[in-house]
């Protein structure tokens, strides 16, 4: 299991959000470049940053800022926020990203994101889908940094991108993520009995390294952590132990 720890970026610093809500914002001393560089000093090989500037805007806001961090750590890093053209895309992965993250474009123009997969290959494109589970127990697809839920199930997406090449997905539970309640498990375990193969993030509401070994036990190949780190609930070092 590769363990991503996640920096969010807002204005060229370091935040996590409470449940995507900007009113909800915590901000944390450490600059990008060198909470990076611990990261990957510690033994990190992969990172996960947002652009939650260009998530907000929709269109990337911080691409020089990310495309250094790449550049300079020698990390394998995978990147998201605002991306909506193929453009973009390139740009991202000519400075050294690893993966480029896709998101609410993913739910509201799906022939556009094939044509991603089409250009790209599955290797460097990770999907994100960031879902809300409701009392039918369903996972449906939320929208525009979350603010706007859909009908869209998690399963009509995966069916489609399935077709279509994807090989990563990012799946995040909107009422785990910040909350460190523990991440949904058992949405996690259908996604990887439904689909075999896929290359699976956790993401949302790892909270200790019991939530790690419970994910790892059934079988999820990568979790995204960021505000158990940054709060020192767990080293990364004790994480990779895991």
């Amino acid at each position: 299991m590769i363990i991503y720890p996640a920096i969010d970026l807002i204005g060229g610093k370091c935040v996590r959000l409470r449940q995507g809500d900007f009113s909800q914002q915590t901000n944390y001393e450490q600059e990008p470049a060198v909470l990076a560089a611990s990261y990957r000093d510690a033994g990190a090989t992969h990172l996960h940053v947002v652009d939650l500037d260009g998530a907000k805007a929709g269109q990337p806001q911080q691409a020089e800022l990310i495309g250094g961090l790449a550049a300079e750590l020698g990390l394998k890093v995978q990147t998201g926020g605002g991306i909506r053209e193929p453009e973009q895309v390139e740009q991202l992965l000519s400075c050294g990203v690893d993966r480029v993250v896709i998101g609410s474009l993913a739910v509201r123009d799906p022939e556009k994101v094939e044509g991603f997969f089409a250009r790209f290959g599955g290797e460097h494109i990770t999907l994100a889908l960031d879902v809300r589970v409701g009392d039918d127990d369903v996972p449906r697809a939320a929208t525009h940094g979350w603010k706007t839920g859909t009908q869209v199930t998690l399963w009509e997406l995966l069916d489609r991108y399935m077709n279509s090449g994807v090989k990563h997905v990012l799946c995040t539970d909107i009422g785990r993520d910040g909350m460190l309640a523990g991440p949904n498990v058992s949405l996690y375990q259908n996604v990887l009995k439904r689909y075999d193969g896929l290359k699976l993030q956790a993401s949302g509401g790892v909270a200790n390294l019991e939530d790690l070994n419970e994910l790892r036990t059934v079988g999820c190949p990568g979790v995204i952590v960021g505000k158990a780190l940054l709060d020192g609930r767990f080293t990364l070092p004790e994480a990779l132990a895991c």
